[in-house]
């Protein structure tokens, strides 16, 4: 589901950020600009060395214009332990691009006068379980569940880890866990992906058309736009043409999504290519307008946040959302499921399009492969001419400082990614840039008219200061709602987890010392081993999170049920907490204990930085954290 790159990479992160968490973002991969291919042959021939050079089995490609399909095909092993090749048949797993289909379906009722993006969700469907405390003021809408503007957490890891094979209903699907369901802003006002909403969304369908949303989907669109083998299910068709799915090398089991309208769709190239044709047509299929133009517009505008009331151009429209290629901008779909991406675009004034999917989970190939796809596709286009409207002034230059996401996907990690997604802003001449904290590659923008930026390569109105009901002044960039912070807040944390984590290390090293050194009676006392061992200990629990999240950290399951490896972290976490306590404890009422005094202030700052990472931890509802719940 996009990103449901959330998909057992983001459960992994939680760890994997921990692990280098303050040490500094890679810095950016020089770019090599090289002479995009100009026939299918060299598109072909550069693809196939991106699925050598990243050990991707196979890929799904369809390459689209206003004359119909360029190119349909299947590249590498469908099945490597079979030898079976990928072909325009092969069935592929599109993740969250099936999101699409919830907004047409909304815009197809909307369009026979049955149903209302306005529509209270409410007041549709009494009998879904949410909590908004706005809800009198600011109910959440049918085009919130659309644009991601619920103000709800993503999925729990729980609804991630389900995979019942057994086909559930969608109301059973969405009574299975609905804690996640809960707004935490105020609806409309800031973006936030969640894969809760398509479903509440494909249910409201289902209820209003009398049919499973599935059954509609395939009879509204699938029928009439003549893909034979697309389908929500591990159909038949797709257990004789489905490319087995990979991570890492290794074979993932089928992934029976909870809620199928969030991401469950099986597709192939060719049908992909006619999922193409329906975009760049306009909603028309062999004479028949399946969808208006003006359905398909709003499909594709951003429209609920303050961003979007504020001027923003580029964002997340009705489950359809902008993707800039140099001065290009394509609107579609990305998707991920375990051993799975996909990603769906088109250019609507260009009548051009393509749709890749891999059978594995490498986000390297299918970024270097979309990449040489949209070289090529743009290749004969007129890049637009990019240029200031407005001179740079004190207004502009006013939102330079530094800044914290205040719009986290999933609150569960949010502890870690106010830390690392801080932004810094600045400006020199007449430009102003974006980066995150400590470095990487730099966005610019120009200025633009108020308080509002263009961006440098596409010339759309990319960043916007706005007004936050709850927040105040923030600025919207892309799907980033950003407050601003101090340099102390933006650097404190990075400062004192670089100190927390050398410390942690050196303590371990010395830990493997200090048995030895006790035998041959060189550390005395139980004062002086008490105040070693407690800090060390501490470490030992962080080092136990560390390695259950490296070992079964893609592993959904473990994760999200109760199982050994989720009450590790549990226990490990509540574990931490208390031998930071003790061990402060133990720093004040032995610190006139005799031993060595750079052993004392060693353990002394570990227990204080351990103490305040467990204090903030427990802020954040991190100590004790059950995955399942």
């Amino acid at each position: 589901m996009k990103n449901l790159k959330l998909s057992p990479g983001i459960c992994m992160t939680m760890i994997l950020t921990l692990a280098f968490l303050f040490s500094g973002q890679a810095h950016a991969q020089t770019k090599e600009e090289t002479t995009p291919p100009q026939t299918i042959e060299e598109l072909k021939t550069a693809i196939e060395k991106v699925l050598k050079e990243t050990e991707t089995p196979a890929v799904g490609v369809a390459l689209v214009n206003k004359e119909g399909p360029v190119w349909i095909a299947g590249l590498g092993k469908a099945n490597v332990e079979k030898d079976v090749d990928a072909n325009e048949n092969t069935m592929f797993r599109i993740g969250s691009v099936s999101k699409m289909y919830v907004a047409l379906a909304v815009l197809k009722l909307q369009e026979e006068g049955r149903l209302s993006l306005q529509d209270k969700v409410r007041d549709l469907a009494p009998e879904i379980e949410f909590t908004n405390r706005w809800e009198d003021t600011n109910p959440i809408l049918v085009e919130h569940l659309l644009e991601h503007t619920t103000g709800w957490s993503d999925l729990h890891l729980t609804e991630f880890a389900h995979s019942d094979p057994t086909p559930v209903t969608l109301k059973e699907g969405l009574d299975f866990h609905p804690h996640s369901r809960t707004s935490r802003w105020i609806p409309g006002t800031r973006m936030a992906y969640c894969n809760s909403g398509p479903p509440v969304a494909a249910y409201i369908v289902g209820k209003i058309t009398g049919q499973p949303f599935e059954e509609y989907v395939q009879s509204t669109f699938f029928d009439p736009m003549k893909m034979e083998n697309m389908t929500y299910f591990a159909s038949e068709a797709y257990k004789t043409l489905g490319a087995s799915l990979y991570n890492n090398g290794k074979t993932v089991d089928y992934w029976h999504i909870l809620m199928r309208p969030a991401g469950s769709i099986n597709a192939s190239p060719r049908d992909m290519a006619k999922m193409l044709e329906f975009f760049i047509h306009r909603g028309m299929v062999d004479s028949v307008q399946l969808i208006s133009h003006a359905s398909l517009k709003r499909m594709e505008t951003t429209l609920t946040t303050t961003g979007a009331q504020a001027g923003l151009e580029i964002g997340y429209g009705l489950h359809n959302y902008s993707m800039p290629h140099k001065s290009f901008v394509y609107r579609g779909h990305d998707g991920g499921v375990d051993g799975g991406l996909t990603t769906f675009s088109y250019l609507p004034e260009h009548g051009a399009g393509h749709a890749i999917m891999i059978n594995s989970g490498s986000r390297d190939a299918l970024n270097r492969i979309t990449k040489l796809v949209r070289d090529f596709q743009t290749r004969d286009f007129q890049a637009k001419e990019i240029s200031t409207d407005s001179e740079l002034s004190d207004g502009h230059t006013a939102i330079s400082g530094f800044y914290r996401s205040i719009n986290p996907r999933m609150q569960i990690f949010y502890f870690l990614e106010r830390i690392m997604n801080v932004q810094r802003i600045w400006h020199k001449e007449d430009t102003l840039f974006r980066n995150g904290l400590p470095g990487g590659e730099s966005i610019k923008y120009l200025p633009a008219e108020g308080h509002r930026f263009k961006s440098a390569k596409t010339g759309l109105i990319s960043m916007v200061q706005a007004t936050d009901p709850l927040a105040g002044e923030v600025i919207h960039a892309g799907d980033l709602v950003l407050k601003r912070i101090s340099m102390v807040q933006a650097y404190g944390p990075l400062i004192l987890g670089a100190l927390w984590l050398f410390l942690m290390l050196t303590s371990i090293l010395y830990g493997l010392v200090w048995p030895i050194r006790w035998r041959r009676g060189k550390i005395k006392g139980k004062a002086n081993i008490r105040v070693r061992l407690w800090p060390l200990l501490a470490n030992l629990f962080i080092l136990a999170i560390i390695l259950m999240m490296l070992i079964w950290g893609n592993s959904l399951k473990l994760l999200g049920t109760v199982s050994f490896v989720s009450l590790v972290v549990m226990i490990s976490t509540i574990g931490f907490a208390m031998a930071s306590v003790w061990s402060v404890f133990l720093i004040i009422t032995e610190r006139s204990a005799p031993m060595k005094r750079r052993v004392y202030w060693h353990s002394a700052i570990l227990s204080f930085l351990h103490l305040i990472v467990a204090g903030y931890l427990l802020w954040f509802g991190v100590i004790g954290i059950r995955l399942w719940a």
